[in-house]
């Protein structure tokens, strides 16, 4: 097994996202292609993505289903996954009043929110 050592490239192109990220703590359900779900916790979300928690290594490129509250699962791709958190972007972007409305449902329940 090779170590891959991560550049200053690596680095920026993880942070040029397409659209602002909310840092929030979402309880979910994560399941990637051929496992069972398991509880996650949604750390960060935008229309394109989001980071959650998962345990269980998972490789970029793999197919993955994210379920929010009261949402059906929302097909997404693994980017990253490093120190047991996953960063996927969804396949299909986020509608913006879908995405506003999670907001302000974990906001006004006293869930940390702050935008980067």
């Amino acid at each position: 097994m090779s170590i891959i050592k991560s550049t200053s490239y690596d680095i920026a192109a993880q942070e040029d996202r397409c659209a602002p990220r909310t840092k929030l703590n979402i309880p979910a359900q994560l399941r990637a292609s051929g496992s069972r779900a398991f509880q996650t916790v949604v750390y960060d979300l935008s229309i394109s993505g989001f980071s959650a928690a998962a345990i269980n290594r998972m490789h970029e490129g793999q197919i993955c289903w994210l379920t929010l509250p009261g949402l059906e699962a929302l097909q997404a791709q693994v980017v990253w996954w490093e120190n047991c958190t996953a960063g996927c972007a969804f396949a299909e972007l986020l509608s913006p009043v879908v995405h506003e409305n999670i907001l302000q449902r974990y906001a006004s329940n006293g869930v940390y929110r702050s935008t980067l």
